[in-house]
């Protein structure tokens, strides 16, 4: 008894040592004779206790390098896992008859992981088993970053042996929704005024010009004012926002020219594209066209790349929980004839691009003011006949003023919906509730389009609609 002890004590030591929990604290498993009442499991690297009810005198492992064993009393035994795998362990009489035979797995310890995963992903349910000398998790997760996150965790333990059969839960496709919206106002004025006097001597023609018109001698009253000036006005009898009076006496003549000319402009643009995509998976959008543009070789030939223009759009979504990761780049351009570049018998316009590069993080439902600008460009110019131009009132005749002013305001607005596919009924296209006309419709009657017939499903009633109001596709 004294031996037994003084053994028990030392594997309690190894134990402690190699970092194994207490032998009292681990599996117990009794055998009966005659038979054992399941297998053995032993973690690796701890300590398993099996008791007989029959002493027994001799003990066998079959694989020693799978589970160590040493007799703690006649019918004690401790049983240590190495490495996973299984083996058997034999149980003899003193008689030399078999007692039983226990079948030992000894499996990778998960008690850790399980308490890692606790706390690095609370509130997650992940289940982890052993499954030969890897592991296998499962559960439902709430996101796909979650799954990443375990396996990563899970390979500190068990690298390159892990089984995935873990299952993400709720919708993991994302609807895009972008909205351009540019306002464009602009507003000129100009107020100018021209002063000529023409007239015939025995020298030849004698002419006073004021302002920025262009005199021309000899001419009749209508057309003594002619040409343009700084402004790219033209003045003649056919210019708008001109007035033009003449006085003639004799050989003399006086005529004064007026110009007053106020100009407005309104642009409104809006798009309005819309896109789903996989969570983690890039989605790209174009509503528009490509523009050729040559690029010289160095050989001296031409190449042609082609450059995208209208409306794009592409993004990455990646559903994080209850929120939407989104990495975004949205375009809208044009091409801009005022713009331009000229080599010989080759034109190239350039373009006019409002866009977007972004990472944003919002929720279901929820939108962000991803860009915003306004812009206020003003512009006033003054012209005049020195000295003649500062006199007051009759100044006016020899000054003239031009004013501009534009304003631009462009917001652009994303929203993000987690989205799930639908039956073909509840979605209905521009086109269903039109069909080409018959002849007799066509000829008879006028008509360039055709009612579509009555359709059945969620979208009946959008299809029903004419085209005064909502029209487009509908998502449910």
């Amino acid at each position: 008894m004294f031996r037994a002890e003084l053994l028990r004590a030392g594997l309690m030591a190894a134990a402690l040592f190699f970092g194994i929990s207490d032998a009292t604290s681990a599996q117990t498993l009794r055998v009966v004779d005659g038979g054992v009442s399941s297998d053995l499991k032993v973690p690796m690297n701890r300590a398993v206790v099996v008791e007989s009810d029959r002493p027994f005198s001799e003990l066998s492992i079959a694989n020693p390098g799978i589970a160590d064993i040493s007799t703690l009393s006649e019918r004690s035994i401790y049983v240590l896992g190495k490495t996973p795998g299984r083996t058997t362990l034999t149980l003899l009489a003193p008689d030399g008859s078999l007692i039983t035979n226990v079948e030992v797995q000894v499996t990778p310890d998960v008690s850790e992981l399980k308490e890692r995963l606790r706390e690095v992903l609370p509130g997650e349910a992940i289940d982890v088993r052993p499954a030969n000398d890897g592991l296998v998790l499962s559960g439902t997760v709430s996101s796909a970053p979650v799954v990443d996150r375990a396996i990563d965790l899970a390979n500190r333990y068990a690298p390159d042996r892990i089984s995935n059969l873990m299952s993400v839960a709720g919708s993991q496709q994302v609807m895009l929704k972008v909205r351009f919206a540019e306002m464009n106002r602009s507003v000129r004025k100009s107020l100018s005024t021209s002063l000529a006097v023409n007239g015939v001597s025995s020298s030849g023609d004698l002419g006073v010009l004021g302002g920025n018109g262009t005199l021309i001698a000899n001419n009749n009253l209508s057309n003594l004012f002619d040409g343009d000036d700084s402004t790219g006005i033209v003045r003649n009898n056919e210019s708008s926002g001109t007035f033009a009076i003449g006085i003639g006496a004799g050989n003399m003549e006086f005529a004064i020219l007026l110009e007053a000319l106020e100009a407005k402009g309104f642009i409104r643009t809006l798009a309005e594209p819309n896109l789903s995509a996989l969570s983690g998976q890039e989605a790209t959008f174009l509503a528009g066209g490509e523009y050729p543009i040559p690029i010289s070789q160095g050989d001296g030939a031409i190449s042609v790349e082609f450059r995208q223009f209208g409306v794009l759009l592409s993004f990455t979504p990646r559903v994080i929980g209850k929120n939407i990761n989104l990495k975004l780049n949205a375009e809208v351009s044009g091409l801009d004839p005022t713009i331009s570049f000229s080599d010989n018998s080759i034109n190239v316009n350039g373009f006019r691009v409002r866009k977007a590069q972004t990472t944003v993080e919002l929720r279901d439902g929820e939108s962000f003011a991803i860009a915003g600008l306004l812009e206020d460009d003003f512009q006033s110019a003054n012209n005049q006949v020195p000295f003649l131009g500062d006199i007051p009132v009759l100044g006016s005749l020899f000054r003239s003023s031009n004013y501009q002013r534009a304003q631009s305001e462009l917001v652009v607005i994303v929203s993000a919906h987690l989205v799930s596919p639908t039956r073909g009924e509840a979605l209905t296209l521009p086109t269903d509730r039109v069909r080409p006309p018959t002849e007799r419709e066509l000829f008879l009657l006028g008509k360039t389009a055709a009612e579509a017939g009555p359709r059945s499903g969620a979208a009946a009633e959008v299809a029903r609609q004419d085209f005064n109001g909502s029209y487009g596709y509908v998502m449910e």
